[in-house]
């Protein structure tokens, strides 16, 4: 099939290079002619493990290429329109501007018949929206297939996904023909599309507009609520003497409860899970559903909290202030296997101990480039091995596995004062503490303060 993908951000990238790897002939659409230009020389414009491989073999084969140009589009059958959804800078409500700019500029080039797919994540209710600028287009099909990729597995995610979601007018009564049985309009369409993952087994559900549009929001604000639950059991488990790894890795043997997000530490971050928590409590609020929009509050709250608790430890290592005292930071990125560093925890963290006046040194593999820029106060090395020289506290913020693999032992060389907050619980304490180590976690018991961490 001829598809086109507006917006090539993380989602967008991903899922054009992902068709043209099924066999489809693909054009991504982007206004930023930097990034255009640099996907349809096949290299990525932020990190993504397994991304440039797919672009380049796409670019080989003729079958992936982008533009700045909305016309190169006209040709498509199916279009997806995968554009940003950032919180408003005055609410807690998804800024729908990019997606509204993005559909009013496609429109002139839609072939009669085209059919026009939404991936973002978005508000409940925007498809009615949607629908109202494709008034004019009656003979314009539009459906709604919500994205549930991750960054630093997103190419996994895209070409193993766990399930496809159609939303459709009428929901699935509507999405079959009543006397065949046979798939038709919008359904029959991203059936084409996906064929190869249809094939493969994975599960396809189609609903009506309302649920495809909640149902992103929905698993966010679950996982969100699995990392808020257990980052306050840490801190109950701190003052009780408890040790949180070993309480979470009890619950998650449990089938009913799993133990995936159920790993305490310093929290999430990203463009995605904190935005959506917001819109999504904006939308309960919007709908008159108060339960929703005070959980969603709380898990914000105990979140964005456990960087306040982290910039607590932190001073209570330095005796009590981090002013003077020099502090290396291990990762920028909001998580690992990715250099995105959008409401990154491990900045913020950094940043706030710097306004304290630490001397902070932050390190990061991917993300230093583009961290550096948006933190002048902050010091940046590439190197792990520079950025620990005289360090009197290092805290461990992105769980990046060449921190997991550090050795005591060298890095203890290269330190002021052996004391480490490990705030994402991934080190071996005991391994750290035979070297001489001062070990601080989040609700693991690992490290009440000594003399030797202060002095």
């Amino acid at each position: 099939m001829k598809i086109s993908v507006i917006g090539c951000g993380y989602l967008g990238a991903v899922h054009a290079a992902t068709l043209a790897s099924m066999g489809h002939s693909v054009v991504g659409i982007d206004v930023d002619p930097g990034k255009a230009a640099q996907l349809a020389q096949g290299t990525a414009p932020f990190h993504e493990p397994g991304l440039d491989e797919l672009l380049a073999h796409g670019r080989a084969t003729g079958r992936l290429r982008f533009s700045t140009d909305p016309a190169e589009a006209r040709t498509a059958q199916v279009h997806f329109l995968c554009v940003g959804t950032p919180q408003d800078k005055t609410s807690d409500a998804a800024d729908l501007t990019f997606l509204v700019s993005a559909l009013e500029g496609l429109l002139p080039h839609l072939a009669a018949g085209a059919v026009v797919v939404g991936k973002s994540t978005v508000p409940v209710g925007t498809v009615d929206m949607l629908r109202e600028i494709l008034a004019r287009r009656p003979d314009v099909l539009l459906g709604w297939n919500p994205e549930f990729l991750r960054q630093g597995t997103a190419v996994k995610d895209s070409l193993v996904p766990d399930r496809l979601v159609y939303g459709v007018e009428g929901g699935r009564p509507a999405a079959f023909n009543p006397h065949t049985g046979a798939p038709t309009g919008v359904t029959a369409a991203l059936d084409a599309v996906y064929e190869p993952l249809l094939a493969a087994g994975i599960p396809r559900l189609v609903c009506n507009f309302a649920t495809a549009e909640l149902i992103k929001s929905a698993a966010n604000a679950y996982l969100a609520t699995k990392v808020s639950f257990i980052n306050a059991v840490a801190e109950l488990c701190d003052a009780a003497g408890a040790d949180v790894t070993e309480l979470s890795g009890a619950m998650g043997l449990d089938p009913r409860i799993g133990s995936r997000y159920l790993h305490a530490g310093l929290g999430f971050g990203g463009g995605c899970l904190p935005k959506d928590i917001r819109s999504f409590r904006a939308q309960a609020a919007t709908l008159g559903v108060p339960a929703v929009e005070q959980w969603m509050r709380l898990v914000d709250a105990v979140n964005l909290g456990q960087r306040e608790r982290t910039v607590g430890l932190a001073a209570e290592l330095c005796g009590g202030t981090p002013a003077g005292r020099s502090i290396t930071v291990l990762g920028a990125s909001f998580k690992p296997d990715t250099d995105d560093i959008r409401d990154s925890p491990a900045l913020d963290v950094a940043d706030r101990l710097a306004a304290a006046g630490a001397h902070v040194t932050v390190t990061d593999p991917k993300a230093v480039n583009l961290a550096w820029r948006r933190y002048p106060r902050l010091r940046f090395e590439a190197s792990a091995a520079r950025a620990l020289q005289d360090a009197e506290l290092v805290l461990l913020l992105t769980e990046w596995d060449e921190y997991r693999q550090l050795c005591p032992a060298a890095a203890g060389q290269q330190v002021r004062r052996r004391v480490v907050l490990d705030a994402r619980n991934v080190l071996d304490a005991a391994a750290w503490q035979e070297q001489g180590w001062v070990v601080r976690g989040l609700g693991t018991s690992s490290g009440a303060v000594t003399a030797a961490a202060v002095r």
